[in-house]
């Protein structure tokens, strides 16, 4: 099933979709509360100001989509894909983004918080000024993660190799800054 009519503005309230294809979709300002897509594919989309509370997009692909000014609220996007995607000022507040393939996303402008990233991938994502508070990154692959001034306050920061990513600037906890100096094999101890 291929959907390429225009969303422009729907409100959309529990609609399920599985496997669906949606190519060159406007969904700008769509509301969408609680819908469910599993196995879908969106290739060139535009999420532009839309808003997602309570909806779950698992195991979807998105190629060439943009989310520029997208927010996520309590959202299931476990096993989805982004695919040279462009995201303006993205918005995810609580959620599960579990196993999630963000690998080279441009994510300058994206607040992440209380969201669940176990095991996703951000090899190589550029996270510089984000945020990325009381996030749960256990497992995470980070390789070449640049965290240039993100604030990473309260994540679990646990299987991060802080040799192997970017972390210039980045605002931490002091527990924190404590476990990455000790990942670092330094032999922290009180004054």
């Amino acid at each position: 099933m291929t959907e390429d009519f225009d969303w422009y503005g729907r409100a959309v309230t529990g609609q399920a979709y599985d496997g669906a294809s949606f190519v060159d979709v406007d969904m700008t300002e769509v509301t969408d509360d609680g819908s469910t897509f599993t196995d879908c594919t969106f290739r060139l989309v535009l999420f532009n100001a839309s808003t997602h509370t309570n909806a779950a997009f698992t195991n979807c692909r998105f190629s060439r989509c943009t989310f520029f000014d997208t927010t996520f609220t309590s959202c299931k996007l476990v096993g989805s894909t982004f695919d040279a995607c462009t995201f303006g000022p993205l918005t995810v507040e609580g959620g599960d983004w579990s196993y999630v393939g963000l690998a080279g996303a441009d994510l300058r402008s994206a607040t992440f918080r209380g969201v669940r990233l176990r095991e996703a991938d951000i090899t190589g994502a550029k996270l510089d000024d984000a945020v990325l508070a009381e996030c749960d990154l256990t497992g995470a692959s980070t390789r070449a993660t640049s965290l240039v001034g993100c604030d990473l306050r309260g994540s679990d920061l646990s299987t991060l190799d802080p040799a192997t990513v970017d972390l210039r600037r980045a605002v931490v906890g002091w527990r924190q800054a404590v476990q990455l100096a000790t990942s670092l094999g330094l032999d922290v101890r009180p004054d």
